[in-house]
């Protein structure tokens, strides 16, 4: 685990108990996106860093960039970020209560990877069985690599499953090597 991530998840957990006791997980995933895509701005993120721009500063503009997107608890909790020194972290943040997120609706992003595009009726199988397997709904991102020649690899959450040509001639290779 990064040491970015460790100063990030507390944050995060803490954005997301706000978030539930506002019914607000999908209005408070929008705003740290956004909120991490400002602070991840190089330009923004070298004045928040500054030693000349305090922490009512940093929350401002990074408020005022927002153009009112941010409702008042948001903007309490980038208050809080910035008094921190924390604000640098949204992205880490962000990326966390997303798998948050996705934990409490019981949903799961599956990246599968493949030597072509898989058709829609492959498609529906693999998200009916992955949604078995995962007790979760399925949202899949078909990604084409030559490379895997047949079959696939699927990265789902913390797991990968290979079931591509080129990793079963790794594991021949490795077999027949020992």
């Amino acid at each position: 685990m990064s040491a970015l991530t460790t100063l990030a998840r507390p944050y995060a957990k803490a954005a997301f108990q706000l978030a539930k006791e506002g019914d607000g997980l999908a209005k408070w995933d929008s705003m740290l996106e956004l909120a991490a895509t400002i602070v991840g701005d190089k330009r923004i993120a070298e004045l928040i860093e500054s030693p000349q721009v305090n922490a009512k500063q940093a929350t401002s503009l990074v408020s005022d960039v927002a153009d009112e997107q941010f409702n008042d608890r948001f903007q309490d909790y980038l208050s809080v970020l910035a008094d921190n020194d924390r604000l640098i972290l949204l992205g880490e943040i962000a990326e966390i209560y997303s798998e948050l997120r996705q934990e409490a609706e019981r949903r799961l992003k599956v990246r599968v990877v493949s030597a072509v595009p898989l058709e829609s009726e492959q498609e529906d199988k693999l998200r009916s069985a992955l949604s078995k397997r995962f007790d979760a709904d399925i949202e899949l991102d078909n990604e084409i690599d030559q490379s895997v020649i047949g079959g696939a690899i699927i990265y789902a959450g913390d797991q990968v499953i290979d079931g591509s040509l080129l990793g079963r001639l790794k594991k021949l290779e490795q077999s027949l090597a020992s």
